[in-house]
């Protein structure tokens, strides 16, 4: 019993570990804001190319909302 737990825990670090690169919703907006200087109106869990992503909605200094996608796992602009 003891000769599994091991390879167990192993294996599930190795399955946790893309939750653990994942971007929060303030590290999300960060970057959004990095993009497009202006207040955020909202942030939301979406997908884009198939991989999780944060909608991030950005009202400008010139009055435009723009939508910002950020890639939930490298943080990234998703273009």
């Amino acid at each position: 019993m003891n000769v599994l737990i091991k390879p167990l825990f192993a294996l599930l670090i190795v399955v946790a570990a893309p939750a653990w690169a994942d971007i929060g919703r303030d590290e999300a907006a960060a970057a959004a804001q990095r993009v497009a200087s202006g207040r955020v109106l909202s942030v939301d869990k979406t997908e884009a190319d198939r991989r999780p992503a944060w909608r991030v909605k950005v009202l400008t200094a010139k009055g435009e909302v723009r939508v910002i996608l950020i890639d939930a796992a490298s943080g990234r602009v998703v273009g």
